[in-house]
């Protein structure tokens, strides 16, 4: 009886036990909702006033200046081609193009050379030189505008087309080499000392191994340049600005601001912006997937 009315109690209290609680809600269900409405009010802020330069550029000027936040009723073509041909938006985006494949390149040829020894080598001076081009990123351009002036001028590079071109690679290459030599240094280092033991140069290690293999890094680094570089202005005012046929397309467009402001035509304004945004975002949706790579693979080891 004792060893049943035990049991009995052991039962009754295992009967009367709580039921277990329910499991809470996910904590991190608030902090999902927050981030989805904050990711969406970023893309509204990002993107909606490049839909609204879009829209505005079929417009005509008289409805741009009823209602500016309207929508078009009809399609005014016509703007993109006095945009192009009256406005020369067309020939200010061609010097752009020419500048732009001069100095990308340079930029990105001499910035991963640069990088690359910085990265995979080791020398006296190694870290002071690495500590010279990051400090270049700390040195405002504004700063280097009179004595920059001077010096083109001496060497007789203002208003030239490889004036620009040597600006925008000093302007862009201490950033360029700062990042790529931190990409560099994520690389295995077997697959170079097997080049080197197999007789291969250290030019021909770099260009044929070295620098296939920091594709990402170098898709990733050549979008940055080439968004500063062609919405670059204030080097070329200061560098380029006696023919105004040899302007760059940010130069072109504030000249287009000023006259077609005057004049009423709006939507060749609005139009030129549109051409000149195109470009960018082309590229940026063509090497998305890359840029994203680079900037993943840069970080981890």
């Amino acid at each position: 009886m004792t060893t049943l009315d035990a049991g009995a109690r052991s039962d009754g209290s295992a009967a009367s036990m709580p039921a277990a609680a329910p499991k809470p809600a996910r904590e991190g269900t608030t902090l999902n909702v927050f981030s989805h409405v904050f990711l969406v009010l970023w893309v509204v802020m990002a993107a909606g006033p490049l839909i609204w330069v879009a829209l505005t550029a079929f417009r005509s000027s008289g409805e741009i200046l009823d209602n500016p936040m309207g929508l078009p009723s009809s399609l005014h073509w016509e703007n993109f081609s006095n945009a192009w041909t009256k406005a020369n938006i067309g020939g200010y985006a061609i010097n752009s193009l020419i500048i732009l494949a001069g100095s990308l390149t340079g930029t990105m040829l001499l910035g991963s050379m640069a990088a690359y020894v910085i990265a995979r080598f080791t020398f006296p001076g190694n870290k002071a030189v690495f500590l010279l081009f990051a400090g270049g990123m700390m040195f405002p351009v504004i700063l280097a505008l009179v004595p920059l002036f001077a010096v083109m001028e001496n060497f007789q590079l203002l208003d030239t087309r490889l004036g620009l071109i040597i600006a925008y690679i000093a302007y862009s290459l201490p950033f360029t080499t700062f990042f790529l030599t931190s990409f560099f240094r994520t690389l295995p280092t077997g697959v170079q000392e097997a080049a080197m033991v197999d007789g291969a140069s250290h030019t021909r290690t770099f260009f044929q191994i070295m620098l296939p293999m920091a594709k990402p890094g170098l898709v990733s680094i050549g979008i940055f340049n080439f968004l500063g570089q062609w919405n670059q202005y204030l080097l070329p005012l200061l560098l380029n600005n006696e023919n105004e046929s040899s302007y760059v397309l940010p130069q072109g467009l504030a000249a287009l601001a000023v006259a077609q402001g005057a004049r009423g035509d709006w939507g060749a304004l609005f139009a030129g912006l549109t051409i000149a945004m195109v470009p960018v975002l082309v590229v940026y949706a063509v090497f998305q997937r890359q840029v994203q790579a680079g900037l993943t693979a840069g970080a981890l080891k």
